[in-house]
């Protein structure tokens, strides 16, 4: 039984716009996989977007392979391995069956950690489980710091970024705020780890969550001084941003990440006045008429609606198009940086 429901116009859409673009063997940088029994809380306490957990209970690493197989024919995706990240869910046992799937599959994978985990907790379970860094994320910070207020070191705090740094981990970074990448309290810890960690390898995901052109602000700007920081479009569909983090960096530090399970939806994204609004065939998700980001299409247009990571590809097709990008450059972004980042030999 497919897992997914790849329809004539899915299978249209990946020949006509993505096949010949992307290289016969390519690496995402973003995977969540975890079981459901490893949810052992609330679900609805996460301090993120509610529209996520809409699209899968769990992720096995056997739905991750089969997703990867039914989306890309005739390609050979690597997928890097972590945990689910919402709070409800037992980092412990979550980690543990990440390991366990990286060994099983020869895969690279990251480690869960939360900012008040000891370090020397950390080192020993990143050192003895052959994990490659950390993957951080905002859910973690204490309660008592108001969700809007949530500051980078608040989730990832010095003692372990002095511990990335001194074994060259890598640190992948999920950044929060209102205003995003927007935000000067973000961007300007984000030349500080820099400058401050030089020898762990940060990736910010998302491209820094500036889904909208308004989330970019002055960022890039002030960014421009960074000389190892990578960034991964996992989840973003925005073209423009895509070219202007590709103008100021370059393709050497730009990477593919899909956000599975949760880019194997459908959906095509849309912003208005600088918010962005999922658009998703009415009934696919169930009810979502309490989530502002997202909003339902019924009728033919509804057809036309692909699957989200298709939408992501495309995207970035169309940015490196714009600059004029070629077959070296894409292979980079698609494989030869995260292979170097992530140890994947050939």
């Amino acid at each position: 039984m497919s897992l997914l429901q790849v329809t004539h116009y899915d299978e249209q859409f990946y020949k006509e716009y993505l096949k010949d673009f992307l290289p016969d063997t390519f690496i995402d940088c973003h995977n969540h996989i975890w079981l459901r029994q490893f949810v052992t809380g609330d679900l609805s306490a996460s301090r993120s977007c509610a529209w996520p957990e809409m699209v899968a209970k769990d992720n096995s690493v056997e739905d991750l392979i089969e997703t990867n197989l039914e989306l890309f024919p005739g390609k050979r995706v690597i997928p890097v391995l972590y945990s689910h990240v919402n709070i409800a869910v037992d980092t412990v046992q979550s980690n543990h069956y990440v390991q366990e799937c990286a060994k099983q599959h020869g895969l690279p994978a990251l480690y869960l950690s939360r900012p008040e985990e000891p370090v020397e907790e950390i080192e020993r379970n990143v050192t003895e489980g052959g994990f490659l860094g950390l993957k951080v994320y905002l859910e973690y910070a204490p309660s008592y710091i108001p969700t809007n207020e949530i500051r980078i070191y608040d989730f990832l705090p010095h003692e372990q970024l002095a511990l990335a740094d001194r074994h060259g981990w890598v640190v992948q970074l999920h950044i929060a705020r209102p205003k995003r990448l927007a935000d000067p309290l973000n961007y300007v810890q984000l030349l500080e780890i820099e400058q401050k960690y030089p020898g762990l390898q940060l990736l910010v995901a998302h491209l820094g969550r500036a889904y909208a052109d308004e989330d970019l602000g002055n960022a890039l700007e002030y960014l421009k001084h960074t000389e190892k920081t990578v960034w991964d479009f996992t989840a973003n569909t925005n073209a423009y941003v895509m070219e202007q983090v590709l103008r100021y960096f370059g393709p050497d530090r730009f990477i593919y990440g899909s956000d599975f399970p949760i880019f194997r939806m459908k959906a095509r994204r849309t912003v208005e006045k600088g918010f962005y609004i999922n658009e998703i065939p009415a009934g696919s998700l169930g009810d979502v008429s309490g989530d502002p980001h997202m909003r339902e299409i019924a009728g033919p247009e509804a057809e036309k609606i692909t699957f989200f990571i298709y939408e992501e590809i495309a995207s970035c097709k169309k940015a490196a198009e714009k600059l004029g990008l070629g077959r070296k450059e894409i292979d980079k972004i698609f494989y030869e940086n995260s292979a170097r980042i992530f140890r994947v030999e050939k």
